[in-house]
């Protein structure tokens, strides 16, 4: 009987060479993902020598999607989701138009139908929600507010995907190409309207179930296997609901795999085993991970860098240049701060599975040239490579920017009322109270036993729509980035008793405790972390208490700025 082992052979040749590239990256200085997409294109049918199986290395791909996805859903509340809606939805749509018509103009200049300028154009414009995790994992700022924008953004995204990969076929005669064929050869005339209607109300249900009867049903059989006591079984229950969730998505709602288990996630993360679960699951998550890059880097072609290098080129500069500025002017129009806008125009800087869907089903309707599905991949392999540089090159640009006050102030606080204290505050509130700079989940609970107490505080949060909803509450709030002199400024810190720096982005924690002690040197500061890591940075450099976790830590956080109160006498 014959012994075929080419999903061996796959997998290992994938993993090994993945290794070794990813080794040679990391040594050269690269991402290491840049190492994967070598080891892909070594490995894939446009190279010479072993070739890997390209099928199977294309499902295995799916299953890294999903596994990230899921892993992403652990780490994204149903309240983070929300929180960003008024940000991520009209921008991500926004989004899309702009950079569809920027594809679709460059199409039309190429000679292409209007269809494939139509498909060319959405490709370029949907970004890849892995290489996204990826990179913010990377840098520690998925839990931040602007990680949880660019998660929120590219999660509308493919909430838009889905709809248009399902809207497409009916369009696809009118649009210049031919109609999908039904199993018996007859071509498919479905009616607009009950496509549209059936795809929202399959995704609808979908998320109507994951959200009532997923939340209660899937953490508690969690609960039930980690009583078991068996580690395995706990490992096989988190990786089995991040699959089969997936699978039942996409099989019985028409949902991506991708959004199945991002949703897989976030049901799971109403358990209190979630960070257990996505502890467990990580070393499966990070190994299907380096096969999706592999994947993606076996679908290249080389030989569209010789033959069409300008029309690459321009095909490079839209997915990089072109969508990162519109997404950067509609954040700013949205009156988020630069840093943001920097955040959410770098991470949309790429291209990856959505696309490379999009192309397949372009070019099966007959919309799109085959020379189009090797421009969108050669795009993607590149600026794929690019972005974590691409990211990285956030950090000098936000410096610069901070050089320069005069522009400085232009991008990030201009004609926002959110950004001022309102002078209606009392006096006596801005005088040994509390600066709470953010107001996620610890901070509200360090907030309500303040409120408790009759002590009173004032917070500091970059989320605009929150800062909005505390003023309408009656609690001083200022919007804004607590590293910046400005905002703290604003929320009277050198008047105040005790800083507490309450939000998981540590990035700026020391420039908001140099700019707290140099307007208040007695200040008491009370800092959040996420590792032992970060603690002991944070503790050479005098920070103040540190504390870390979160329930214990919103208990041992709020005690502590009691007894900072009570210690201060109270100024007036």
């Amino acid at each position: 009987m014959p012994h075929n082992i080419s999903l061996i052979t796959t997998i290992a040749a994938a993993l090994g060479f993945g290794l070794l590239f990813g080794f040679i990256a990391t040594r050269l200085k690269l991402p290491t993902l840049v190492g994967y997409l070598a080891a892909g294109i070594l490995i894939g049918p446009a190279t010479p020598g072993f070739v890997a199986d390209t099928a199977l290395a294309g499902q295995l791909a799916e299953i890294g999607v999903m596994l990230m996805m899921f892993g992403v859903g652990l780490h994204f509340s149903l309240d983070d989701l929300w929180e960003v809606r008024r940000i991520a939805l009209p921008g991500a749509v926004l989004q899309i138009a702009v950079a569809t018509a920027l594809g679709m103009a460059l199409a039309h200049f190429w000679g292409w139908s209007l269809g494939g300028g139509l498909v060319f154009g959405l490709a370029l414009s949907v970004a890849s929600t892995v290489v996204l995790l990826r990179a913010l994992e990377e840098r520690g700022i998925l839990d931040t507010l602007n990680g949880r924008i660019a998660v929120g953004w590219l999660v509308v995204e493919d909430l838009v995907t889905v709809l248009v990969l399902v809207l497409l076929p009916p369009f696809a005669v009118s649009l210049g190409g031919t109609a999908p064929e039904l199993a018996h050869g007859a071509a498919a005339e479905p009616s607009l309207w009950r496509t549209l209607g059936a795809t929202l109300g399959m995704v609808g249900a979908f998320i109507a179930l994951m959200l009532v009867v997923g939340r209660r049903l899937f953490p508690w059989i969690l609960w039930q296997v980690a009583r078991t006591g068996s580690r395995e079984l706990f490992t096989l229950c988190v990786v089995a609901a991040a699959v089969g969730i997936a699978f039942l998505s996409t099989h019985l709602f028409g949902v991506s795999f991708a959004l199945g288990a991002f949703f897989a996630g976030m049901v799971l993360r109403e358990s209190e085993l979630s960070h257990r679960a996505a502890e467990e699951s990580l070393p499966l998550r990070d190994a299907f991970a380096v096969l999706f890059f592999v994947s993606v880097g076996m679908l290249f072609e080389p030989s569209i860098v010789l033959e069409q290098p300008l029309k690459l080129l321009a095909v490079v500069a839209i997915i990089v240049v072109g969508k990162s500025l519109a997404a950067f002017v509609l954040v700013l129009l949205l009156r988020y701060p630069a840093k943001t806008a920097l955040m959410v125009s770098a991470s949309l800087a790429q291209i990856g599975e959505f696309s490379f869907i999009l192309a397949a089903l372009g070019l099966s309707l007959g919309l799109m040239p085959a020379e189009g599905q090797s421009l969108i991949l050669a795009g993607a392999i590149i600026s794929i490579g690019l972005n974590p540089l691409v990211i990285r090159a956030t950090k000098p640009l936000e410096r610069w920017l901070g050089k320069d006050a005069g522009l400085a102030a232009k991008f990030d606080r201009s004609t926002d009322p959110l950004a001022e204290l309102p002078t209606s505050v009392p006096q006596e509130k801005l005088a040994g109270q509390v600066v709470l700079v953010g107001y996620g989940r610890v901070g509200r609970r360090i907030a309500r036993t303040l409120t408790e107490r009759g002590i009173a505080f004032v917070v500091a949060e970059q989320n605009r729509e929150i800062v909005d909803q505390l003023r309408k509450d009656g609690i001083p709030a200022v919007a804004g980035n607590g590293g910046e002199p400005a905002v703290l400024i604003q929320a009277h810190v050198a008047r105040a008793s005790v800083l507490v720096i309450a939000t998981p982005d540590t990035f700026d924690v020391r420039a908001m405790i140099a700019t707290a002690r140099a307007l208040n040197p007695h200040i008491h500061t009370v800092v959040r972390t996420h590792n032992e890591a970060e603690a002991e940075l944070l503790r050479a450099e005098r920070a103040g208490q540190i504390y870390i976790g979160e329930h214990e830590l919103a208990k041992g956080m709020a005690q502590s700025v009691l007894d900072g109160v009570a210690a201060k006498p109270q100024q007036h």
